[in-house]
């Protein structure tokens, strides 16, 4: 069946840009021969179009994107920020990175933030930093009209949505920011980089400078006109972030074939999706029609089982080839942890979620797996969680 970290080759055009960056050796954004516009220049104006955004920054990773963007709004050492309590370490981290507190939101059994939690916690916060975790988006319309109404500014963590959107608005373009990723396991493959959206003059004028443009913010082209940063420049730090020209080369071409991409990820989901749905037990987790999901990974719930009963699943199915992920794990393992996880930013229990994440199972679905491969992973899964199933009840 083959490994479910694996990831495709790199594409041979990718391959080609980048060995051309190499062989001219400028990969610094800024070091350009004359007459010369640089890839990860080239690369802001693509992002913006392909998103629909005016200004669009490259940076080295999408947790440096959302710490910028948090910058860039205005949030303060001391702060709060309201964040999803279902979300990846990353997040808080950028929360953290620039001194504020997260203040958690629940997550709900369809693994989107909590509307009803999000409206009694609004006061408590002027920013947002939502995270569409592992995919999945919440009614973007209703959150918004909630945000809107208390002042409250959106930050998007599109790292598992780029390609996917709500009513046909791009991912990342219904609050003041967007910000995406490029490591690895995301969607196109620098190893590391990232993307912030916006069509706020200020914010994009903040996030060139603190990406670290120095006084060299021109050589931006999906950027704020130059009268934007007349007095920004003299008072936003450098925060030196920057993409360079190389990891850029890799992803102009990625970009490309991004849509042909999430059709092929969405096939192999639906594959695994069918063969789980009516399994005792299981419970999928249902996509609403307003939502264009990319299907890289897919999640399910064991709604109330024993820890034990959990574990016996995960070690049957590794057995069979099928490596799942656990977010009811007592202790963090690999890029698998929960809000009571990161300790440096107490907070208190929420029973609610707790119980949507002791039942809930991660998978990812590499391009690198057939659609036959599929239809055995979910096999594999649904005989096993009806094995446990039946002689627990």
């Amino acid at each position: 069946m083959g490994s479910f970290t694996q990831q495709e080759p790199i594409p041979e055009d990718a391959i080609e840009a980048a060995v051309a960056v190499m062989r001219h050796g400028r990969l610094h954004r800024y070091n350009t021969a004359s007459g010369e516009i640089a890839e990860a220049t080239l690369l802001e104006q693509e992002f913006a179009a392909f998103v629909g955004a005016k200004y669009c920054v490259a940076v080295a990773s999408g947790g440096y994107a959302m710490a910028t963007a948090l910058r860039a709004v205005g949030v303060q050492a001391g702060d709060n920020v309201l964040s999803n309590a279902f979300t990846l370490a990353p997040v808080p981290g950028a929360i953290a990175a620039v001194g504020a507190k997260p203040v958690y939101v629940d997550v709900t059994e369809d693994l989107v933030i909590d509307l009803e939690d999000l409206a009694a916690k609004l006061g408590r916060a002027q920013v947002l930093l939502l995270s569409h975790m592992r995919g999945h988006m919440c009614d973007m319309d209703a959150l918004m009209a909630l945000c809107d109404g208390a002042g409250v500014r959106v930050i998007e963590d599109c790292a598992h949505t780029m390609g996917a959107a709500w009513n046909d608005v791009p991912s990342g373009r219904h609050g003041a920011v967007g910000c995406y990723s490029c490591q690895t396991y995301k969607h196109i493959n620098a190893g590391e980089g990232g993307f912030l959206v916006t069509d706020d003059d200020d914010i994009a004028a903040r996030a060139i400078m603190l990406s670290g443009s120095y006084m060299l913010y021109d050589r931006h082209l999906a950027a704020p006109p130059p009268e934007a940063f007349d007095q920004i420049r003299y008072e936003t730090p450098n925060i030196s972030g920057r993409m360079d020209n190389l990891r850029a080369a890799l992803l102009r071409p990625q970009l490309r074939t991004l849509p042909d991409q999430v059709a092929r990820w969405n096939e192999r989901y639906t594959e695994i999706e069918a063969g789980l749905r009516n399994t005792p037990g299981l419970s999928v987790i249902e996509r609403t029609v307003q939502e264009r999901y990319v299907g890289s990974s897919i999640q399910f719930l064991l709604k109330d089982w024993l820890r034990p009963q959990i574990e016996e699943v995960l070690a049957r199915c590794l057995s069979r080839g099928v490596e799942l992920k656990w977010f009811g794990a007592a202790d963090p393992v690999g890029f698998t942890s929960r809000y009571d996880s990161w300790r440096y930013a107490p907070a208190p229990a929420m029973p609610k979620s707790d119980a949507v994440l002791a039942g809930l199972i991660d998978m990812r679905v590499p391009l690198t797996f057939s659609r036959d491969d599929c239809r055995l992973i979910a096999r594999i899964i649904r005989e096993t969680v009806g094995t446990v199933y039946q002689r627990a009840t």
